[in-house]
């Protein structure tokens, strides 16, 4: 419980205070949560962490494909639980990455920021790229600090085996 209230905090903090734009732990939180929460509710925590922190950033007109997108994040770090190795947890972060830049991406042109055309669509993804690049970077560090910390502990026995 301690672990959660950490990680919410943190998270949440780290989206408020200034940094890197995209620069976000939501995804790398999303695939923890998903490996090592409850299966019945554990969604609830990364979604929770970025519904709090948009309010208090500012809701905006995607904020479905966003949340969405963390719960099916969510969904393949619960997949991943059963098949965790290193090399895994590097392809679903890669994977969990493209799913956040695909739906979010889509939400903005779905939402009319982009003309809703084929060529809307390739410019909505084109001018995306840098975010994707800060944002795949910061899925990475993320993931590589949830699980490596995680995993040291548990090594240590300093956390029971059990999910949270």
């Amino acid at each position: 419980m301690w672990l959660s209230v950490i990680l919410i905090v943190i998270a949440i903090l780290t989206r408020l205070i200034p940094h890197v734009p995209n620069f976000s732990p939501l995804v790398g939180v999303a695939l923890f949560a998903g490996v090592y929460w409850d299966k019945k509710y554990g969604f609830l925590l990364p979604l929770a962490i970025y519904i709090i922190s948009d309010i208090l950033i500012g809701l905006h007109n995607t904020v479905l494909f966003t949340w969405s997108s963390i719960v099916i994040i969510y969904v393949l770090g619960a997949y991943l639980r059963k098949h965790k190795t290193a090399m895994r947890i590097a392809l679903y972060t890669f994977v969990s990455s493209i799913i956040f830049f695909i739906i979010s991406n889509c939400g903005v042109w779905l939402m009319g920021w982009y003309p809703r055309t084929a060529a809307g669509l390739a410019q909505c993804f084109y001018l995306a790229i840098p975010f994707f690049r800060v944002s795949f970077l910061a899925d990475l560090v993320y993931v590589a600090v949830l699980f490596g910390t995680y995993e040291f502990f548990l090594a240590k026995h300093v956390l029971a085996r059990e999910s949270l």
